[in-house]
């Protein structure tokens, strides 16, 4: 966080985490090794099967029928959130400036602050500005482990 003039403003760097039953994959270069900068971020299916033995409560995803994955919920996020099979940035931006401005509305702080989403493709950005003016700048960065 920094201040600057009458403004505060806040960069978070946050990591996301494959659903149940899939893991994160970079595209690797011609060369097979990991590239410097913009790879792909593959969501990749995992093996789930010693689990759904012990637990029970949970489908191997890559062992099951398309059609009993088409029902479970996390498909839906899959292709909220992914072209093809890759994350796609500017899809989680949206979905989550969505999921920000929903819960803003819920929150006490709302009737003191006015959010505005701020444009951006790769990033979420949001101002947030008070009754007296002063305003605070909130960016979340997305990353994978």
């Amino acid at each position: 966080w920094s201040v600057w003039k009458n403004s505060i403003v806040y960069q978070l760097l946050v990591f996301l985490q494959p659903p149940p039953g899939h893991s994160f994959s970079l595209d690797l270069d011609t060369m097979g090794k990991l590239p410097a900068k913009h790879s792909n971020v593959r969501v990749v299916l995992k093996c789930m099967c010693l689990r759904e033995h012990l637990l029970g409560n949970i489908l191997c995803f890559l062992h099951h029928p398309d059609n009993k994955l088409s029902r479970n919920p996390r498909s839906y996020l899959l292709c909220t959130l992914c072209t093809q099979s890759c994350l796609d940035v500017e899809k989680i931006t949206c979905w989550v400036q969505l999921l920000v401005r929903s819960a803003w509305l819920l929150l006490p702080q709302s009737h003191h602050y006015q959010l505005t989403v701020l444009p951006s493709s790769q990033s979420c950005r949001f101002r947030l500005t008070s009754t007296s003016k002063m305003n605070i700048f909130v960016e979340m960065n997305f990353a994978v482990q």
